[in-house]
């Protein structure tokens, strides 16, 4: 079901990008859709007979029809000539890559699909390139080879000119000199939808301002309109789509990706983390930027800079505290606590966005993308971290039933059996320790890290484990298990001796009777 749900959606794409609402081909006629089809089968069935698109009322037929309408309206009367001509030039290009008729000296390469949808989705933009990011982040979702090329998926631009960027700012927030002593014109970062500067207060305060790229939303909600028609427009011509979900898909993506553009939500869900850790007692270990909302706008957020070190980078964090397995612990235990506590956790927890500050303490950074978890994979998650605390493989097998969606039954014997493969697999992954230099007095120095498509394959791992058994599982567990696996890694640089089912410090093994623990 993921493959056609893929195939499906590379239709939607190419559609909703090349066309903007004129008529929509079928998905085989799409290069990506086809190459796709060439690598992966789908391993799903169905009982029903497929229905046709005769067989649809003139009800389900106005409703797509109010749903073009709507769609078109919210996008503007400038969005389709405008982006049909960037995804032309994109194409054009993407395809060139891949042609055997190249420039003197230049080399065609060899075609794969995820490639050259990630090709794509990068020249397109904004929306393409949060698109494939929404991809890497849902191996639940999408095939293997996808999630894995998306990671790539770069989402660095050429910064905007000092200018533009201060009419924002002064366009949002009022003149520069009533509220800033000093601004960095060069950004610490350029991305899609923002880039982030430098500045100090008036009042002296350091902060950074990430300071949202001019039309930018106006462009998103016309692509993602787009997008979210073509998949009900594909769904209404091939009704056999239906059982994907691929409209409702579309729709997350729209949901998720719009809310980041939100700078107030985001300032929202900063001040509702930093009053978590008031209310848990842990501002004095812990801490996420302070917002200044007076300088804040749905457009710009302005907030504390914090300054620190990447949460890999043990060799520094050694320089600031001489117990990093004590630290790491908070950490872990910090969202563990978060995702019990709160209506929402971090989801995207990632070594730039884990910081040991300069004063010792863990910093939480980067609110924009967050997860939900519903009542059902709250309770099954429960579950499964008590039978995890047991090493009952089985009853974690039964859990995992619980949370995911099946049209069969499953042999929770061997699939208890799979995922104690699976975790035995977790357990002997050792970070990497590379040689980076010779100090002077000949002692070798060494850095440990860890990649990041280490930890995307253990979660690979994980989906294929569920879906070879006949499981489905919500988006949302997918993110929780990955910022787990990325503690994990913390775990095995800074705390390589732990043992989180035995320590009396961690907050999973205090709250054995609450609804939910983190998975390492």
């Amino acid at each position: 079901m993921v493959r056609y749900k893929l195939l499906a959606l590379i239709a939607a794409v190419a559609t909703a990008s090349t066309a903007a609402f004129a008529p929509i081909p079928p998905p085989t006629q799409s290069i990506f859709a086809l190459a796709s089809t060439r690598s992966s089968t789908s391993s799903s069935t169905t009982s029903r007979a497929k229905k046709s698109v005769r067989e649809r009322t003139s009800e389900e037929a106005v409703s797509l029809i109010r749903d073009v309408v709507q769609a078109a309206f919210d996008a503007g009367p400038r969005a389709a000539p405008s982006r049909t001509l960037q995804a032309y030039i994109a194409i054009s290009r993407t395809l060139q890559d891949f042609s055997p008729i190249q420039r003197p000296g230049r080399q065609a390469e060899e075609f794969s699909a995820p490639v050259a949808l990630r090709k794509l989705f990068e020249r397109l933009g904004a929306t393409y390139i949060k698109l494939g990011q929404f991809v890497a982040s849902s191996p639940s979702l999408f095939p293997s080879e996808y999630v894995l090329e998306f990671q790539k998926c770069l989402d660095s631009t050429e910064p905007l000119e000092w200018n533009v960027v201060k009419k924002i700012i002064e366009k949002e927030t009022g003149p520069i000199t009533d509220n800033f002593s000093f601004i960095d014109k060069t950004p610490l970062a350029s991305a899609s939808i923002a880039q982030v500067h430098a500045a100090k207060l008036k009042t002296g305060e350091e902060v950074v301002i990430k300071v949202q790229k001019p039309q930018i939303d106006n462009l998103l909600k016309a692509d993602l309109n787009f997008i979210y028609i073509a998949s009900r427009v594909l769904e209404f011509l091939q009704p056999d789509f239906e059982r994907t979900s691929l409209s409702a898909v579309a729709g997350d993506v729209k949901s998720s990706m719009l809310e980041e553009l939100d700078f107030e939500k985001e300032a929202e869900n900063i001040e509702e983390f930093r009053a978590f850790l008031r209310d848990q007692g842990l501002r004095d270990s812990v801490t996420a930027p302070r917002v200044y909302r007076e300088q804040t706008t749905k457009k710009v957020l302005t907030m504390e800079r914090l300054r620190g070190v990447s949460m890999v980078d043990a060799e520094s964090i050694r320089t600031i505290t001489n117990d990093p397995e004590s630290l790491i612990i908070t950490a872990l235990n910090t969202w563990t606590t978060s995702v019990m506590n709160m209506p929402w956790f971090h989801a995207d927890v990632h070594s730039g966005n884990l910081l040991v500050l300069d004063d010792g303490r863990v910093g939480f950074i980067d609110f924009g993308m967050v997860g939900r978890v519903g009542e059902k994979t709250f309770n099954a998650v429960s579950e499964l971290s008590s039978a995890m605390a047991l090493g009952d493989y089985e009853g974690m097998a039964q859990a995992l039933c619980n949370m995911g969606a099946t049209d069969e039954d499953v042999d929770v014997q061997k699939f208890g059996r799979d995922i104690e493969q699976v975790m035995s697999d977790m357990a002997n992954v050792s970070p990497d320790i590379a040689a980076v230099g010779v100090s002077g007095d000949g002692t070798v120095q060494a850095a440990i890290s860890f990649d990041e498509n280490e930890v995307t394959n253990m979660l690979l791992k994980i989906v294929d484990v569920t879906e070879d058994n006949g499981l489905k599982l919500p988006r949302e567990f997918g993110l929780l298990v990955k910022q787990s696996l990325y503690f994990d890694r913390y775990l095995k640089i800074l705390a390589p001796d732990l043992n989180t089912s035995t320590d009396e410090r961690m907050v999973a093994l205090q709250s054995a009777d609450r609804k939910v623990e983190v998975i390492v």
